[in-house]
């Protein structure tokens, strides 16, 4: 296996045990298998999913798009190694949708609330010391609960509008790990172009009892670019670690990731008492600048035009589980091959290994926490715990460039008019801020931004034509920013103060295939056949692309979904337009970044 298919990309250990696979399944309809102890009897247990596809979908064996709110899971595991002494056995679980509770052996331990989000459970004291280890998982997913963050999964039985079957339950990775009682917990890099470094920030399990060294080491290939050691005695550390190979400008850039050039710097962290190494674990980093200026996204103090794509990561089979570890990087394959640079991941968290994926190959990512749809204090608790976990997880990774906290309006219905929601948009904006300073963040994409460093509109007009007479020029765009806003919503709340934000257009197109008379359907637009859907997209892009204003734009969407048809690619992956066809219009010219033609041509030179 490579560090790809390791549940947690970013912090990697050689040894764990996959626990996906068939475990016991039982539903809970009436809520009563607490009452009754479920977690200690094995008979409850009579169907076998197959985990982590979601009851709701073909693949977990179950399949009840009706499945009631509580579920049970039950799994007696042999342990591929049992924790001996100074060591800890972890419980890993990549997502359960939305509260989990945990019993290892009939103990009780841990529960996590956040349907999209990570957790581990240290469970060495409830191990036995001989025979399996049986793990039971209640998950309650309240179907009804419009405080929940839940994204697109529909509350109804059957899919409507632009919603989607549910994904109740276990939807992530179940893995197991035996590590030394004081280990690396979590490590995160932040990197500094200007200052040809990185700065690292490891978090320990424990506070150490005496002072111990952590060790890292960044390589590029086979070449070592840093060894640095570093004294601490705290749970918590960072340091910047200094890459004396990129302190010349020739040499920095061929460090440098981009789309084009995903390099990645390879990274081991160790632990060390004295002469021993007490733990070690992999990762990497990327060395990346990402902000803005003067109405332009820069990577690497460059513009950069983005041509995203909007992609619900969504499966007929599976759900919002991807279908195998394979589909992952498949999936980010597809947006590659047809000419995108980026993707806009949609009311979803994606599993880290699609992260990784788009790290190792080159697609930048706008990382989307999934909405609630009802305003309450219980709501305002909910998103920002789940936001601080997503950012906690995600912001190491080189590919994401962007974080969208809310999606038109959604669960911030009445911004306009209650000042509340708009200082929540607005706290959360700050509040990523404080965390991840670097990377820009939006409010509220699509319209009714109250504080955001991108300002992204959404407009669905079904030909280039409207594209052109608004955003030709910036009698135009003032407009639009003002008091035409395409989607009929006012565009940005109070009195936001410009400091270089780009207008994008981040939500374009949906334009589908003509659906059959039978056929259930959502969408803007719709043509007969797949050549007029080539010349519609054609259309809308080239006007996009002829706006001196517009900064990057988001096409809906990457493969049809249930049923949103919209997709340039089908359910089943399969194209409706060739793929080189669709790069070939994806890849003119933007007007208003026009040095991106000529750095294009310098790099082809190069390479």
């Amino acid at each position: 296996m490579t560090d790809l298919d390791y549940p947690r990309p970013m912090l990697v250990r050689p040894r764990w045990q996959d626990l996906t696979g068939p475990w016991g399944f039982a539903t809970d309809a009436e809520d009563q298998g607490v009452r009754y102890r479920w977690h200690q009897d094995a008979a409850p247990f009579d169907r076998t999913i197959t985990v982590p596809f979601p009851p709701e979908s073909e693949l977990s064996g179950i399949h009840d798009p009706d499945c009631p709110s509580v579920v049970w899971y039950r799994r007696e595991v042999s342990l591929d190694r049992v924790p001996g002494p100074g060591e800890r056995l972890l419980l890993h679980f990549g997502a359960v949708d939305y509260v989990a509770r945990v019993w290892v052996n009939g103990v009780r331990v841990g529960d996590h609330e956040g349907g999209h989000t990570p957790f581990t459970l240290d469970v060495t004291e409830a191990l036995v010391p001989a025979g399996g280890q049986v793990i039971v998982v209640r998950a309650e997913d309240e179907r009804d609960d419009p405080s929940q963050p839940r994204g697109k999964q529909d509350w109804r039985t059957e899919p409507h509008g632009i919603w989607y079957h549910r994904t109740t339950g276990i939807w992530q990775p179940v893995w197991a790990e035996v590590v030394p009682d004081l280990h690396v917990r979590a490590v995160h890099w932040t990197p500094d172009v200007p200052g040809a470094a990185v700065v690292c920030e490891v978090e320990l399990s424990r506070v150490p009892t005496s002072p111990v060294t952590v060790h890292v080491t960044v390589t590029l290939d086979d070449e070592v670019l840093a060894v640095q050691a570093f004294r601490t005695g705290r749970r918590r550390d960072r340091w910047a670690i200094s890459l004396p190979a990129a302190r010349h400008q020739m040499e920095l850039a061929r460090l440098l990731w981009s789309p084009e050039r995903p390099t990645l710097l390879d990274a081991v962290v160790e632990v060390r008492d004295g002469d021993q190494v007490v733990d070690a674990a992999r990762s990497y980093v990327g060395l990346r600048s990402v902000g803005i200026k003067d109405g332009r996204f820069l990577l690497n103090g460059q513009p950069r035009y983005l041509r995203l794509v909007l992609a619900q990561n969504y499966w007929p089979g599976s759900h919002l589980a991807a279908p195998s570890a394979e589909a992952l990087r498949r999936e980010v394959e597809l947006a590659k091959e047809l000419g995108f640079d980026g993707v806009r991941i949609h009311q979803k968290i994606e599993d880290p290994r699609f992260l990784a994926w788009c790290d190792r190959l080159g697609l930048v990512v706008w990382d989307e926490l999934p909405s609630a749809y009802e305003y309450s204090n219980r709501m305002v608790e909910r998103l920002t715990r789940e936001w601080l976990e997503l950012v906690e997880r995600d912001r190491s990774h080189p590919s994401v460039i962007t974080w969208v906290v809310f999606n038109e309006s959604w669960g911030v219905w009445h911004g306009l008019d209650v000042e509340a929601q708009r200082s929540l948009t607005r706290a959360l904006y700050h509040l990523t801020k404080s965390l991840d300073p670097d990377r820009p963040v939006i409010s509220n994409d699509g319209w009714e931004h109250t504080e955001s460093d991108i300002w992204g509109l959404h407009d669905y007009a079904p030909t280039g034509e409207p594209f052109r007479e608004r955003y030709a020029d910036r009698d135009g765009m003032d407009r639009i920013l003002g008091d035409r806003p395409p989607a009929r919503r006012t565009a940005l709340l109070g009195d936001p103060v410009y400091r270089g934000q780009p207008v994008m257009l981040t939500e374009i197109g949906g334009t589908s295939l003509r659906p059959r008379d039978d056929e259930a359907w959502h969408g803007y637009a719709t043509v007969a056949s797949a050549g007029e859907l080539k010349e519609r997209v054609r259309d809308i892009v080239d006007a996009v692309l002829d706006s001196p204003e517009v900064a990057g734009f988001c096409w809906t969407q990457l493969t049809d979904t249930e049923q949103e048809t919209n997709g340039l690619l089908t359910a089943g992956r399969e194209p409706k337009i060739p793929f080189e066809e669709v790069r070939a219009i994806l890849h003119r010219p933007a007007r208003s970044v026009p040095a991106e033609a000529i750095d294009a041509a310098r790099r082809e030179a190069r390479e």
